[in-house]
């Protein structure tokens, strides 16, 4: 008697009617198939873009960029004029800044957030006003506090006490006055992985509500330094709005009780919103979002008859993720049969773990589909590999494909527009791909790809002399 065949596919994966079909979630508004089938966004076929710019590619609908930092700004300042307040939005940088990201959003009304002095530069490069920029990271070096007060950054996020005295010290011998908000941990767990939950107690970012105490007390004692409240991030990736509505319970108890000390103008809650990756992803819209977290403080403040304050919101991935799609070459295929009996078709396409690392780090979720024309084969149970050294390097974990994808084929993965180009690596000294920005049929390269001669440019054992010998 032989043993049944145990499907390799997740529960949550159905096999599609047809392999070549766009999830509308998962990709840019401006996504969709030519008269040839060919993937087309904003305008430019994928085959276009191959052949312009290389693969891999990653490709961002400016559109899409600026629909959602408008559609963000836009829905929570009404939401907070509602409740009679205002609202400020910041874009979360670290999800993926360069100087064309930074302007896009600006030029729709956001803020931007960094957490480092490289971001903190692009920003400026891209001409940012300073006083709409906020400074996180919990470990700020004395260096890149010294060029946030230099440049008049609008809002440093202090995460521990050791951070304000260094901020005390800076403002000591330049004589400004520098702005502060004090980063907290509600204790509310996101619903996300244990990487990307930030408001548990046993972690590296914010200070428990004691400490944010004695730290708040001693930023009022500091003439160079101005309190303007708390804030916190309880994860990433988040969908529903129940954690952020006990999470902003719970921290305007501490708000409450702070005021005794003085006015707080203004409560940071942070952002985490979560987008679509697969086709049973079910993010909460944007509006739906606004409405109901703004209304939770409202009453929150009301109930506990203090005045709401001007609400802050990082949005990072929620701007940028969908906008982003990553085009591949498919190089090898593999078809590849365990004991059971089933079996899983592997896709080696010509980038990986280097260009995206979310799949290896934290196990996150991707979808794909051929680019270069609509598959014929039935849908296949799928596994999209790197070319990296390393089994773990899994760019689309399972997706169903049509089974004839080739060598040449071009596979297009979507919503890789937040933390893939950051996380981006050399390993196994393979160069970063370009990124290039999708409008109007037009295509135009935003951040440039890297050459070997770029990866050779850095090792400082190359000379004249030693390639002599």
């Amino acid at each position: 008697m032989h043993s049944p065949v145990v499907s390799l596919a997740p529960d949550w994966l159905v096999v599609p009617e047809d392999p070549n079909a766009l999830t509308p979630a998962v990709w840019p508004a401006s996504a969709h198939r030519d008269s040839e089938d060919v993937l087309t966004i904003g305008d430019v076929s994928a085959t276009e873009l191959a052949r312009t710019h290389g693969t891999p590619l990653l490709v961002l609908d400016e559109a899409e960029v600026r629909a959602r930092a408008r559609a963000f700004h836009d829905s929570f300042t009404a939401a907070a004029a509602a409740h009679g307040t205002t609202a400020r939005v910041y874009y979360a940088g670290k999800a993926f800044l360069s100087t064309a990201i930074a302007r896009w959003v600006t030029e729709e009304g956001l803020n931007v957030d960094v957490c480092t002095r490289g971001e903190l530069e692009v920003a400026l490069a891209a001409g940012v006003d300073p006083a709409n920029i906020g400074f996180h990271g919990n470990n700020k070096s004395v260096s890149e506090i010294e060029r946030a007060v230099q440049v008049g950054v609008g809002t440093i996020i202090v995460d521990s006490s050791i951070e304000i005295e260094r901020i005390a010290a800076v403002t000591a011998r330049t004589g400004a006055v520098q702005r502060v908000l004090v980063r907290v941990n509600s204790g509310v767990h996101a619903e996300t992985h244990d990487f990307l939950a930030t408001a548990h107690e046993d972690q590296k970012f914010g200070m428990t509500f004691a400490d944010a105490e004695t730290a708040v007390a001693r930023i009022r004692e500091v003439p160079g330094l101005e309190f303007l409240g708390l804030h916190c991030h309880i994860g990433s990736q988040i969908f529903g709005v129940a954690g952020f509505r006990e999470s902003a319970s719970r921290v305007l108890e501490l708000h409450q009780k702070l005021l005794a000390g003085g006015d707080i103008p203004l409560l940071n809650l942070g952002g985490g919103f979560g987008i679509a990756y697969t086709s049973v992803d079910d993010p909460t819209p944007i509006e739906q979002l606004a409405a109901e977290i703004v209304t939770a403080v409202a009453e929150g403040c009301t109930s506990r008859g203090i005045t709401l304050p001007v609400l802050a919101f990082e949005p990072g991935r929620a701007i940028v993720g969908t906008a982003g799609v990553t085009l591949y070459e498919v190089g090898t295929t593999k078809e590849v049969r365990v004991d059971s009996g089933a079996s899983r078709l592997y896709v080696s396409v010509d980038g990986g773990m280097s260009d995206n690392a979310r799949t290896a780090l934290y196990g996150a979720q991707f979808s794909a589909r051929l680019a270069s024309r609509a598959g014929t084969g039935a849908p296949a149970l799928a596994r999209v590999v790197g070319k990296h050294c390393e089994s773990g390097d899994i760019v689309v974990d399972h997706e169903y494909l049509p089974g004839d994808v080739s060598p040449g084929d071009l596979l297009a993965v979507p919503a890789t527009g937040a933390y893939c180009a950051s996380l981006s690596s050399n390993y196994n000294h393979v160069p970063r791909p370009p990124i290039v920005a999708v409008s109007g049929g037009r295509s135009r390269v935003i951040v440039r790809g890297e050459s070997i001669d770029d990866l050779l440019a850095r090792d400082a054992g190359i000379s004249t002399n030693e390639g002599a010998r």
